[in-house]
């Protein structure tokens, strides 16, 4: 039998939070996210997890996960960020989001407490990263942004071990907390759902311009290293002309060395009768990017080596061929240079790469000391 968190300051998982403020009507609004969900006592906000209790906003979620598992980093997607090595990805229950297209619904749109089973201190998730022989920590499965003070003391115990913290986030985040939240991050991988406000208005129930507000915040007032996902629906977001302007934007925001990974569409959630991408769509996506100027742009969730390959900007040489999420050839240096002429790949390096290769790896927190 399942039961809802019970919403009490008693709780020894739900925590007093500090982005929020009154409003005149007697309702307290919570500024973590644009949504700006405006609560009476004892409501939660659409995301879940945060909600007013005893007069003022708390987070309900703080140390509980829905689930541990040792990944490539490379499925994140990060394919310039620590390659070949493994994560550790956990996340929560609840997401500030509305996305039809969910493909981890039953996690981001839980409501019950047995979706949040694993108990896990920052330290415990921090050992038990070390242990795992992790490099980085990812904070995925749905958005962290919703359980940004419980990611940020876990990044801050990792950090003390020497290993990185990754957001996996939508990018729909205020800029003041945005700014205290990033501090704490290493890198992040920014789902960029489409790009007309019709689809986000329509199909996540957020906008389009916020999003783009935190790219350009992440590329121009940070030093977290970050790629982009966007993933293609048939018919929905994956138009010539869509995919074009996306692109023509990133390269004129964010730059040429911009990592951009076209994902494939599964039926799922609340839109089963939409067909699978086919991988042509993928193909046909990456070709307009990369003739817009983009130089490192990738497919995902189909098997296509060609579009997993990174290319040296400098001399054309093939650098890294990924098959799936294993690595088949690797030419870069330990600094991340092309080994046969010097070119620098952006990104994060930091020694020569890693072989956890395609190997997943769930874990439990049983035996980890606090």
């Amino acid at each position: 039998m399942t039961a809802e968190l019970e919403l009490s300051l008693d709780d020894p998982y739900t925590v007093p939070t500090r982005w929020w403020h009154r409003l005149d009507d007697g309702r307290i609004q919570c500024d973590v996210c644009p949504r700006a969900c405006r609560l009476h006592e004892g409501q939660r906000g659409l995301c879940f997890v945060r909600a007013r209790v005893d007069d003022q906003v708390v987070l309900t979620s703080y140390g509980r996960s829905s689930g541990f598992c040792v990944d490539p980093v490379e499925k994140k997607p990060l394919n310039h960020f620590l390659p070949g090595s493994a994560v550790l990805s956990f996340g929560t229950a609840g997401c500030n989001l509305a996305c039809k297209f969910c493909q981890n619904w039953d996690i981001s749109k839980s409501r019950e407490i047995d979706t949040l089973a694993d108990a896990a201190s920052p330290d415990t998730l921090a050992a038990l990263a070390d242990r795992a022989g992790c490099r980085s920590i990812a904070f995925t499965y749905n958005d962290p942004v919703i359980f940004w003070e419980y990611a940020a003391d876990v990044a801050d115990a990792c950090r003390e071990r020497g290993i990185r913290s990754i957001a996996v986030t939508a990018g729909y985040m205020c800029p003041e907390p945005r700014a205290e939240f990033y501090r704490h991050m290493d890198a992040a991988n920014v789902d960029l759902k489409g790009f007309t406000e019709e689809f986000y208005h329509r199909t996540c129930a957020a906008h389009l311009d916020d999003v783009l507000d935190t790219l350009r915040y992440l590329r121009h007032e940070t030093g977290v290293w970050f790629e982009i996902t966007t993933l293609l629906i048939p018919g929905r977001n994956d138009s010539d002309e869509e995919v074009d302007a996306e692109t023509r934007w990133i390269a004129q925001n964010l730059g040429l060395e911009m990592p951009l990974h076209f994902t494939a569409f599964h039926p799922d959630y609340k839109m089963m009768d939409v067909p699978p991408t086919p991988p042509a769509t993928l193909t046909r996506a990456r070709r307009i990017a990369m003739a817009n100027g983009l130089r490192y742009v990738y497919t995902g969730n189909v098997h296509d080596q060609e579009g997993g390959t990174t290319y040296c900007a400098g001399c054309g040489a093939t650098v890294v061929v990924r098959d799936w999420y294993q690595m088949r050839r690797y030419r870069l240096t330990d600094d991340g240079r092309c080994r046969s002429c010097g070119h620098p790949v952006p990104g994060v390096y930091d020694g020569p790469a890693g072989h956890w290769g395609d190997r997943r790896l769930p874990l439990t927190v049983a035996g980890i000391a606090h």
